[in-house]
């Protein structure tokens, strides 16, 4: 695990590099290499090999044993890209000269694939461990009702870590981002429905709003949080943040918390804000170009294995969404699924998705 980490902090420095590009994660045999993809065109019919999986999916979102075990268990290789947002997801899957077997979208993004034809319709009699995915999150899940194209994965949000060295006194909530006193020492992640979506929660708002006159109110309060902040990153923040370089940062937890050294994390407060915010399904979902459909199901059924999904939550510190996983976990997540009762989850805006593009665009242009 620690090897990862030290690969994926490298990885990092990569993809400040080159964001709008995925970055492929190769197996060998002696463990996990990184190579930025700058190749220019790569046929389609290359992939076509029954021994290889091609997995597209966020970075620090499966440990390398996982990943290594399910090689070992069907005598392939694995060969994992990552994104750093939704929407970067979703332009490289557009992509004619990009191919991948399973990506790992959020569910509003979900919802767009499936409207765009891009993913298969999944045959979850091949799939027997669905039946260990909690009822109720089943239940929550509008993006894609009955699971018709995706598998649910992890369940989340972004929360805000503040090092109490440098920090004492705080209010739980988004209104840490109004402290000039903090300034040059905080980041927000660049992530559209992340920050809009605690934005609108904080002004007491829907984060799937349907009002222009809302989602208005809200670019203006993050415009103030924008004053006193470094950057919008959802690249380099948790490196910054475990250098003490930042004091206060936007984030995922699991992102926040592999990056920091075991002595650091006991000066570290993490916290949901108060007023909730968006929460996320992120889930797998077989594309619809993929040649290799079956190793796909063999590896979405596999990561639902109760042992083998106890130790993706145990890494990440996630609540599982694996009821018969529960049994196996050893570490105690860093919130759970009770503490996302004022979350609320992410749903595809539909005709919406325009206004809320061109008002984080503006956020992003408008100089402080």
């Amino acid at each position: 695990m620690k090897k990862i980490l030290f690969m994926l902090l490298i990885l990092m420095a990569f993809v400040s590099c080159t964001s709008d590009k995925p970055v492929k994660m190769q197996s060998v045999d002696d463990g996990l290499t990184y190579e930025d993809e700058t190749t220019d065109s790569v046929k389609t019919e290359v992939f076509h090999d029954e021994k290889k999986l091609f997995i597209y999916n966020w970075a620090y979102y499966i440990p390398k044993e996982v990943i290594a075990e399910f090689e070992k268990l069907y005598g392939v290789e694995v060969v994992y890209y990552i994104f750093t947002s939704n929407e970067n997801m979703f332009e490289n899957i557009q992509n004619p000269e990009n191919y991948y077997d399973v990506a790992f979208p959020s569910g509003d993004y979900v919802s767009i694939l499936a409207n765009n034809d891009l993913l298969e319709k999944i045959d979850k009699t091949k799939i027997e461990n669905f039946k260990n995915i909690d009822k109720d999150i089943l239940n929550k899940i509008i993006f894609d009702k009955n699971n018709n194209y995706s598998i649910p994965y992890m369940i989340g949000t972004t929360g805000i870590a503040v090092n109490k060295k440098f920090v004492t006194d705080y209010k739980k909530d988004m209104s840490i981002f109004e402290r000039s006193d903090l300034k040059g020492k905080m980041t927000l992640l660049k992530d559209m429905r992340e920050v809009l979506g605690h934005a609108l929660k904080y002004l007491g708002y829907s984060v799937n709003t349907t009002s222009e006159k809302e989602l208005n109110e809200a670019k203006q309060l993050v415009l103030k949080w924008k004053e006193n902040i470094v950057a919008f990153d959802a690249e380099t923040f948790s490196q910054l943040f475990a250098k003490e370089e930042l004091y206060v940062v936007h984030g995922y937890s699991e992102n926040i918390f592999l990056s920091l050294k075991e002595e650091q994390k006991e000066n570290i407060d993490f916290f949901l804000p108060e007023n909730g915010g968006p929460m996320y399904i992120d889930s797998m979902v077989i594309l619809k170009k993929s040649t290799n459909k079956e190793l796909a199901y063999k590896f979405i059924n596999y990561i639902h294995k109760p042992e083998v999904y106890a130790k993706i939550a145990d890494y990440l510190q996630l609540p599982s969404l694996n009821t018969e996983a529960k049994l196996h976990t050893k570490n105690q997540p860093k919130y759970t699924i009770e503490n996302l009762a004022k979350f609320e989850i992410k749903e595809n805006l539909g005709i919406m998705l325009g206004a809320f593009e061109r008002t984080w665009a503006e956020i992003l242009k408008k100089v402080k």
